[in-house]
């Protein structure tokens, strides 16, 4: 008898990708919403999950056949993972799949065109030259050469984040919670420090409690007035209230941001950022885009189809 898996995941780049699983598993494959996971997951013994919906302790009472769920991601913010232990459901993500991690880079490269948009204004230029308006006085930037990239967050991403930091020119310090040995041109400081010392903060972090709200009224206040914050990593990890203080009160310069506290919410365009950001021009949002790439998209859905599939294998067998 097949497994029951159902998939709320993005697949219109990677389709053919669950042809491995077609001997074990019947694979349904519908558009994320809540409605349509109530409905299903019932019937589930597996779940490839989508960003878009909170899976909480409520949707796993419902769905006693249960036994795991997939995340084509590193993050896991949209699932309740203590009450997934507590009730026998296991975990397959990309996470701690560095060698395969180290191969997608389409994170990186988004921070730094989030960067580039924030201090060259570039989508308000844009709007402006769309309607003929050529001024371009109005909407003078900064270079970045000689300035300093802060990487909060020495892991993969901020590596990379950091070399293309060094490609322009920029002097790059880093903190991490860990020893880590960086590579030639990166100083390794602490938080306080960075905060201090920075004018362009880029945040690879994951979010668990020592990171949650980092970024807070203290630390805004720590940082320089003409810095730049980026945070292409989870949108918990700023105090988006004081974010939001900083912003107006010019205690900070500007943000680049691909992720924002409650993404799931239905009145997105209320969220307090996304309303500032339609009026002011020293606020980016893209909406989680950072991995949404073709390449970045299909490696990950085959990486964790693959291990899907060897984790079904071995519950057969066993």
């Amino acid at each position: 008898m097949k497994h029951q898996i159902l998939n709320m995941a993005d697949v219109d780049v990677a389709k053919d990708l669950f042809e491995p699983l077609r001997d074990i598993a019947e694979v349904l494959s519908l558009p994320s919403s809540e409605a349509a996971l109530r409905a299903h997951l019932p019937k589930s013994d597996g779940y490839i999950a989508s960003l878009k919906i909170p899976v909480t302790r409520d949707l796993f009472s419902l769905a006693p056949g249960l036994r795991v769920i997939v995340s084509p991601s590193t993050g896991s913010d949209h699932l309740d993972l203590a009450a997934m232990k507590e009730m026998g459901i296991d975990y397959i993500s990309l996470k701690g799949d560095e060698e395969f991690l180290r191969s997608i880079t389409a994170t990186a490269e988004l921070t730094w065109a989030l960067l580039l948009a924030t201090v060259r204004k570039l989508p308000w230029s844009f709007a402006a030259a769309r309607e003929g308006n050529w001024a371009r006085e109005e909407f003078r930037g900064h270079q970045l050469s000689g300035k300093t990239l802060g990487i909060v967050g020495y892991g993969r991403l901020g590596r990379i984040t950091a070399q293309y930091g060094q490609a322009f020119r920029m002097r790059v310090i880093a903190t991490d919670n860990r020893e880590i040995a960086p590579e030639a041109g990166v100083e390794m400081v602490k938080f306080d420090r960075l905060l201090r010392e920075s004018d362009v903060i880029s945040i690879h972090v994951h979010l668990d409690d020592s990171t949650r709200q980092l970024f807070n009224k203290q630390a805004f206040t720590s940082m320089k007035p003409s810095a730049v914050l980026l945070n292409t990593s989870r949108g918990a990890i700023l105090d988006e209230e004081a974010l939001l203080e900083a912003l107006i009160a010019g205690r900070i310069a500007g943000a680049g941001l691909d992720v924002i506290d409650g993404e799931w919410r239905s009145d997105l365009k209320n969220h307090p950022l996304i309303a500032y950001s339609r009026t002011h021009e020293n606020l980016v949002i893209s909406p989680h885009t950072g991995g949404i790439t073709y390449e970045s998209q299909r490696a990950a859905m085959d990486q964790v189809i693959r291990k899907l599939r060897d984790y079904l294998m071995t519950r057969r067998h066993s």
